[in-house]
């Protein structure tokens, strides 16, 4: 009952982890790469806890997961997530804008779109602790309506990270360590027959 979720959250929820985008071999700044590092220092615990928490996810896909357990283990996600995402949006703000053009304005379209998204996620949990775990097909349904709105949060309003994460920043970033996609320490199983998020309906990667 939770395999949607696990695709929608997998799929594009993670909106940030764009930073590792496609970054070319032109030389930056000093001051460019300077910006990139004070960021992403702060961004990889952050990034290490979002793919932790859809690890966490990942594991209550089987069709016998006791709905409590898929309660407790989402709502635990999502407010892992929002607080993720709080601390991202400080970490941008906290850098102070890029030295580029346009840099004060992109950076705070970021920071308005991360806190953003740490909200959305916060507003989930209340709804995932909300549904009603002794109806198995009512608590399906409540899921099935948060996978809906997971989809919503990934593929919209993302612009303004986008825009940081293009041009001389973004090939500056891409170069940190720190943005670089992590692996989930929680380790990730999949019951057998059950989709992958990569074979299952889920939003467009961004590159």
């Amino acid at each position: 009952m939770n395999k949607k979720l696990a695709a929608a959250l997998s799929g594009g929820a993670v909106l940030v982890l764009t930073l590792t985008g496609c970054g070319s071999d032109d030389d930056n700044s000093e001051k460019v790469n300077d910006w990139a590092k004070t960021v992403c220092d702060q961004v990889q615990p952050q990034l290490q806890k979002i793919a932790n928490a859809n690890a966490a996810i990942q594991q209550q896909t089987a069709d016998n997961s006791k709905p409590v357990d898929v309660q407790k283990t989402d709502s635990a996600a999502f407010q892992q997530i929002s607080q993720a995402y709080k601390a991202l949006g400080a970490a941008v703000d906290s850098a102070g804008p890029p030295p580029v053009d346009d840099g004060e304005a992109t950076q705070k379209e970021a920071v308005k779109e991360l806190n953003a998204s740490s909200a959305a996620y916060a507003s989930l949990q209340t709804k995932v602790d909300a549904l009603d775990t002794k109806d198995q097909a009512k608590f399906a349904d409540g899921l099935k309506g948060i996978a809906d709105e997971l989809n919503k949060i990934s593929t919209s309003g993302d612009k303004a990270l986008k825009r940081l994460q293009s041009g001389e920043v973004g090939t500056a970033m891409a170069k940190q360590k720190g943005c670089q996609k992590p692996t989930a320490s929680t380790p990730q199983t999949t019951p057998p027959g059950a989709p992958t998020p990569s074979q299952s309906v889920s939003p467009s990667k961004k590159a």
